[in-house]
Order: C-alpha cells, then sequence, then structure tokens
C-alpha cells in the first residue's frame, strides 16, 4: 500500500463497471461505497458484488465504506467484509462515539487477532465534539476525517469558511491521538475543477493531507495540489542537510532559524515526495 495516500476515489458497490474503471484510475485508494452512493433497494446487490470482487487481492488498496452503524444494512455489511482478502480497510461514516469503534473493532478482528484497519468519517456536531477521544479509542483506528456534506446540513452553514473550525478540530484531533493528518472532503462539482485546486490549497494550509474524489478527473488535480513542490523538495534536502552536518538547533546561511520540528517537517515533506 502506499505510505501516504494522497487520492481516495470513491465507487458505488452496486456498480461493477464503475468499480473496475476506479481500480485503474490510478487513486492511491479505491472506496467501495455501500452507503450514499446505493439506494435502499440495492444495498444487499452492493454487498454481494463487493465482498466477491474482495474475495481475491486488487491491484490498489481498496476500503469499503459500509453503511452508518445505527442503520438496518450494517450488521450485514460487516459481517459480509470482514476478512476478506481484498479489504484494506473500513471506512465508518457518521461515528459519534469512542465505544462505536471499540465495539467494532472487537466484533472483527478474527480469531487469529488483528481487526482490519478502521477510519471513522465524522459528520455530526456530536462527532466533531468527541473528535480526540473517537481518534484515540482502539489501535485498529488508523485514521479519522471529515463528512461534510452531513455536517454542512446539521449546523446550517452557508458559508464554505463556517466548516474551518470544524476541520482544524479534525486535523488536531487525529494529531494528538498519533494518526496521520485526515483527507479532506470530497469536492461534490467534478466540472469544477479550478475551484477544487482553490480548495485544495485552502485544506493544505489548514493541514489535511490529501483528498477523497468521486471522479477520476478530480485525481491529478488532489495530486498537484497535495505533492510536494520542486521548491519545497529543494528547502527539505538543505534543512536535512544541514541538521545532519550540524545537529541541534541552527540558522541556515539565508537567516532561516532550524530546530528539530523544523527538521522532522522537511524529513515528512521527502517522504512525500519519494511515496512512489
Amino acid at each position: 500500500m502506499t505510505a501516504t495516500p494522497l487520492t481516495l476515489l470513491y465507487a458505488p458497490g452496486d456498480r461493477p463497471h464503475i468499480v473496475a474503471k476506479a481500480l485503474a484510475a490510478g487513486a492511491d485508494v479505491v472506496v467501495i461505497d455501500l452507503e450514499d452512493a446505493v439506494a435502499p433497494d440495492r444495498k444487499e446487490y452492493a454487498r454481494t458484488a463487493t465482498a466477491e470482487l474482495l474475495t481475491e487481492p486488487q491491484p490498489v488498496p481498496v476500503h469499503v465504506r459500509v453503511n452508518a452503524l445505527e442503520s438496518p444494512w450494517a450488521p450485514a455489511d460487516l459481517t459480509a467484509m470482514t476478512a476478506l482478502p481484498g479489504l484494506s480497510g473500513l471506512r465508518l461514516p457518521k461515528v459519534t462515539s469512542p465505544e462505536q469503534i471499540v465495539g467494532l473493532a472487537e466484533r472483527t478482528a478474527p480469531a487469529d487477532g488483528g481487526a482490519p484497519p478502521l477510519y471513522a468519517l465524522l459528520e455530526t456536531a456530536l462527532g466533531i465534539e468527541r473528535a480526540y477521544a473517537i481518534a484515540s479509542a482502539h489501535a485498529s483506528l488508523r485514521g479519522i476525517g471529515l463528512g461534510e456534506a452531513d455536517l454542512r446540513a446539521e449546523l446550517g452553514v452557508r458559508d464554505d469558511a463556517g466548516l474551518d473550525w470544524s476541520r482544524s478540530r479534525v486535523i488536531v484531533a487525529a494529531r494528538a491521538a498519533g494518526l496521520a493528518p485526515p483527507p479532506q472532503s470530497v469536492h461534490p462539482d467534478i466540472r469544477d475543477l479550478e475551484g477544487l485546486a482553490a480548495s485544495c490549497a485552502h485544506g493544505r494550509a489548514l493541514g489535511f493531507l490529501g483528498r477523497a474524489a468521486v471522479h477520476p478527473r478530480q485525481l491529478p488535480v488532489i495530486e498537484r495540489a497535495y505533492a510536494p513542490t520542486a521548491q519545497e523538495i529543494e528547502q527539505a534536502e538543505t534543512i536535512v542537510k544541514a541538521a545532519t552536518a550540524e545537529p541541534g538547533a541552527l540558522a541556515l546561511p539565508d537567516g532561516r532559524f532550524i530546530d528539530a520540528a523544523v527538521v522532522a517537517a522537511a524529513q515528512r515533506t521527502l517522504t512525500l515526495a519519494r511515496r512512489n
């Protein structure tokens, strides 16, 4: 699996031909959706088709977004998806408590140990308020993310900036719990690539890393927005080289002061640049 995924591409579980295209689209992770993208009368078919696909390993990591844990479809989703060879993670929508994560981790752990990696999506005001408790609930939880459409509706947010506090809350909670920076939520207008690029730039400034997409045409925009630039790579190499030659806090010839935190950030940039 790609060490630091930047692109996650959603595909509806009840449309195997779209899933097949998604697997070949170049995303770092493909997310097969059993929830919002699937109508109630198609849930069973989506579950069966996805389980059949994941009986074999896939060319890229595949996560499955199951239905909300409180929904009538979730128990069957979890039973069908657990321990499949092609499954790389379970994405859990509308998580509101750490107890949900703990219970699910215990339920999905096979007899020989090791639950599938879990990823919690926070999409309600209550989920945001409990972000750190959820992020630190269990070792099987590998990441958290924000579901902006549902949260926007619940909060009555009319301007995009109205979600920035919630975005920062999720980012801080993830890092405080020792998790990777979360990816941005989807940009729903697949034709608005300029808007997507601007939104990605804003998200990167806030501390997100990577983004979910709903169409392959969005992938190159997200990749460009989140991959380190040549200038950023050059600066990171300069910092790491200087720190290696002279450990401890020091000033570079151009006057920039660097310490351990700056060096760590530079090393992350270089790791990201070498991700492929």
